[in-house]
């Protein structure tokens, strides 16, 4: 095994927190990933790793080995990438909001895959924000503003949205006509940690944005759900226009505030601040660019 090899495990076993979650990461047998960080202790003669029976920590001196690590693997990648450009292969771990991949991804997944066939996808679904280093992602793509800034974002569009309710929500409550009128309407909370007894909707008045914030009647979790409990007249909610076109097009959800429309939703691209991109991830957030461009 070779120093550089060495390397590589012992960044994905720090930055996993776990022996075997690195060896699933880097298809190697776990006894093979514990040996090789034996082997590199035992000669750079410090302790890296602290083991425990729940968790795996990085000690000091391993995070200045970390540190120098990162540089020299991006030092390399960065020098092959010329070459691998043209041909990129390997496992690139993507997760994406479903939504956003059942309109605009997954329908067109066998585009990219005869593109790049050298490359294994494992794609995963979730609403939340998750640990991109620590739940070894290499890309994930959300919808709404980005307040981590540990991430770097590539923008890929702007979705409009509209704020909507059902037609037995505003037969029993009245269709408010101005923003003053919502004072005796409840909303919908879309929360992916469950808590708030209150949710803020946002509208564009005049080209400036103005919050009203207005009593949840219910705190969900998941996109879909979020919808569902508008269409059983919950209450208002706000959402991208692509998500609920058919429901309008039925009049189960009724757009109100037409003239105070909710600011677009951007949608983004978010990868890790800390190494250089692989060729795996470049290309595949390029296609992700070229996709959202045709929208």
């Amino acid at each position: 095994m070779d120093r550089f090899q060495e390397m590589q495990v012992f960044v994905r076993v720090a930055e996993r927190s776990s022996f075997t979650l690195a060896a699933d990461d880097l298809q190697m047998p776990r006894a093979t990933v514990t040996n090789m960080i034996k082997r590199l202790e035992a000669r750079l003669n410090c302790r890296l790793l602290e083991r425990t029976t729940r968790q795996v920590r990085v000690t000091q001196e391993g995070q200045y080995f970390y540190r120098r690590c990162l540089q020299i693997l991006s030092d390399v990648e960065d020098t092959e990438r010329t070459f691998l450009e043209k041909n990129p292969s390997g496992l690139l771990r993507v997760n994406l909001q479903g939504t956003l991949a059942s309109h605009f991804v997954t329908p067109y997944l066998g585009d990219f895959t005869r593109r790049y066939p050298n490359i294994r996808l494992h794609i995963g679904e979730d609403d939340r924000l998750i640990d991109l280093v620590r739940e070894g992602v290499d890309c994930v793509l959300r919808a709404g503003t980005l307040h981590d800034s540990t991430l770097i974002a590539r923008p890929l569009a702007y979705m409009p949205q509209v704020t909507v309710a059902s037609p037995d929500y505003l037969e029993t409550n009245g269709t408010p006509k101005t923003l003053e009128q919502l004072a005796n309407h409840r909303a919908i909370a879309y929360n992916p940690h469950g808590n708030g007894e209150q949710t803020t909707l946002d509208f564009r008045v005049n080209q400036q944005l103005t919050e009203v914030t207005l009593p949840a009647s219910l705190i969900v979790n998941g996109a879909d759900l979020y919808t569902g409990a508008a269409l059983a007249g919950l209450g208002i909610i706000q959402v991208p226009r692509y998500r609920i076109e058919q429901q309008l097009q039925q009049k189960q959800l009724l757009e109100i505030l037409p003239q105070t429309p909710p600011p677009p939703m951007p949608v983004s691209a978010l990868m890790t601040h800390n190494r250089q991109l692989s060729s795996r991830t470049r290309v595949f957030v390029d296609w992700l660019v070229e996709r959202f461009s045709a929208v």
